[in-house]
């Protein structure tokens, strides 16, 4: 890409970019269970662009520890601000959800809570085992925030062993300070790193393209990630949430996403999810390999 910094000019959006309104009857149950059990979805609450396909699918990402974030992402939708205390009912709610949905694979994600000594891990954990517990034979995927780096509470995680773990990077290093405002790029490599090194079998990190990156920038950010073992990888394109968010600075073709797919398996990831409408946890249940 020529693109050097994030531009603030707005673009049209393309056609391949169009999304279907919801429906469904699948659809509807999925969205009784969320309201029902008060629960949290960073479907509804990122604006995921394929809410419709996955809650149509019978699937959602469940989101743990409030709808609200202590960070102020410039490409998140999340609320921001300051979180209601922990709800510690919460886990076996959760639980109970995943049972009432006959979901064989769960995967769960997280607002930050850096108001938080253990940055909400204990309750991650919580959830996972009360998860396993209720649903015997069910496999998970973890969306974790970073913890801030404290090594103590990214173990939480490990010791629990979800089958697959994420973290994302979300942008290239240099405009990292632009996009996660409050997050660093080497902590969250770190991240990665210490749950490959502490038995994680699959690890997981997403990039957004279409912020302004060079593609010699998102190749770097690729060998970076390699370098911290990382399995899998999705890349998908950037959508603006709202006008206070950062624009979009171009929208990336799927032809040029596939050749990122290709470049990546190059690299060495197992596994690769790469289109306009990727997400972290889209098609997650195929990252089980």
């Amino acid at each position: 890409m020529s693109d050097t910094t994030v531009t603030t000019k707005r673009i049209s959006k393309p056609d391949w970019l169009k999304i279907k309104l919801p429906s469904g009857k699948e659809f509807s149950e999925v969205k009784q269970n969320v309201e029902n059990n008060r629960l949290h979805t960073i479907c509804e609450s990122g604006k995921c662009p394929n809410q419709t396909e996955c809650w149509g699918a019978g699937t959602a990402t469940l989101m743990i520890l409030g709808n609200v974030c202590t960070r102020s992402c410039m490409f998140c939708s999340v609320a921001t601000g300051n979180p209601e205390q922990v709800d510690i009912t919460e886990p076996l709610r959760v639980a109970e959800s995943v049972k009432l949905m006959g979901l064989k694979h769960v995967v769960i994600t997280s607002v930050d809570r850096d108001d938080l000594i253990d940055g909400g891990s204990k309750i991650w954990a919580a959830t996972i085992r009360a998860i396993r517990r209720k649903n015997p034979g069910v496999t998970l995927e973890t969306l974790i925030p970073d913890f801030k780096g404290v090594k103590e509470n990214i173990q939480q995680i490990i010791d629990v062993k979800p089958e697959v773990v994420s973290h994302n990077l979300e942008t290239v290093k240099r405009l990292t300070r632009q996009v996660r405002i409050q997050a660093l790029y080497e902590r969250s490599l770190a991240v990665l790193l210490q749950l490959k090194e502490g038995g994680i079998e699959r690890t997981k990190s997403g990039l957004m393209l279409g912020l302004g990156e060079t593609e010699v920038e998102i190749f770097e950010a690729m060998d970076d990630l390699r370098h911290s073992k990382v399995d899998i990888l999705t890349l998908g394109q950037y959508l603006q949430p709202t006008r206070n968010h950062l624009p979009v600075a171009r929208y990336v073709t799927p032809q040029e996403f596939a050749r990122y797919k290709a470049v990546a398996l190059e690299k060495g990831f197992k596994y690769v999810e790469s289109g306009p409408m990727v997400r972290s946890s889209y098609h997650a249940e195929k990252h089980l390999y």
